[in-house]
């Protein structure tokens, strides 16, 4: 353990590898290096101009905290309790995901036809269901300044993070948050209708990341039996909230495709573009009505 005097940056940061290291996280370094970070306000410059920088033990000790949480499975964006999303910064919550780069694909899939849908209108309006932090609307809405966006939520902790985070990056005036299960409570209609919804089998969940399974609610991952639960809700009552030449994108999950695909053909949806992740998987899908 780290010494009770005298402790030094460098001794921080190394004590604080070893620990992890010592757990078995493969991202040791990296964890280390940003929970010390964030407790020291020392950024890597400083720690390599600066390792000498006597550390108050007060600091230490919260240290030995957080360690011990991310030893026990939290993430380090919930311990530090922010975490970037495509180019914009957003508070976590226990009410909601932790944004993943996954899903910034589901934003560069919806980058190209609000651009045209902006381009022909002057304005659009999309409607982010099961918004949590409000990750994919207040992206897109930070790329479009002409862009106008709902929240809906289940949770009404997940939506007072989504309005606190689009207040952090200044579009609160061009973003609304409902509560609403899926369609119950949303009126009129919208260029873009996009999801992240949920999609792991109920029978999967425990099986996940302890990161994921344990600290990311579980009504955000649970997609039923089969996983695509929402994706039939979606599919049945987009139309009727759709303008003329609107689209619903929505994130996927590894293998899904074939399914949502025929869950939307049903309703009479064609499949218009493929999104794939930083993995090269196919992760969002855009469709349209017939």
């Amino acid at each position: 353990m780290m010494a009770e005097h005298g402790t030094r940056l460098a001794d921080v940061h190394r004590e604080a590898r070893v620990l992890l290291a010592k757990a078995g996280l493969e991202t040791a370094d990296l964890d280390a290096r940003l929970l010390v970070e964030w407790l020291t306000g020392c950024d890597q410059l400083e720690a390599i101009r600066n390792p000498a920088r006597p550390i108050d033990q007060t600091i230490v000790a919260q240290l030995h905290t957080v360690l011990a949480r991310r030893i026990n499975g939290e993430s380090v964006h919930r311990i530090i309790g922010k975490r970037a999303f495509f180019g914009i910064e957003l508070g976590l919550s226990a009410d909601t995901l932790e944004p993943r780069p996954d899903t910034e694909a589901l934003v560069e899939l919806a980058i190209p036809f609000l651009r045209q849908r902006i381009e022909e209108q002057g304005i659009a309006d999309l409607i982010d269901l099961g918004t949590g932090t409000g990750a994919i609307a207040l992206a897109l809405l930070d790329q479009f300044s002409q862009l106008r966006a709902v929240g809906v939520d289940i949770s009404a902790g997940a939506l007072d993070t989504a309005r606190d985070n689009a207040h952090i990056n200044n579009v609160s005036d061009r973003f609304a948050g409902l509560r609403s299960d899926w369609f119950s409570e949303i009126s009129g209609s919208f260029d873009l209708i996009i999801s992240n919804p949920p999609y792991i089998p109920s029978a999967d969940i425990k099986g996940l990341q302890r990161e994921v399974a344990l600290h990311d609610p579980v009504r955000a991952l649970d997609g039923g039996q089969d996983g695509l639960a929402p994706y039939r809700i979606i599919a049945g009552r987009s139309r009727q909230h759709l303008r003329q030449g609107g689209a619903v994108a929505l994130e996927i999950g590894f293998g899904q495709r074939s399914d949502i695909e025929a869950i939307f053909s049903k309703e009479k949806f064609a499949l218009a573009a493929v999104q794939r992740d930083i993995g090269g998987r196919e992760r969002a899908l855009l469709f349209t009505p017939m």
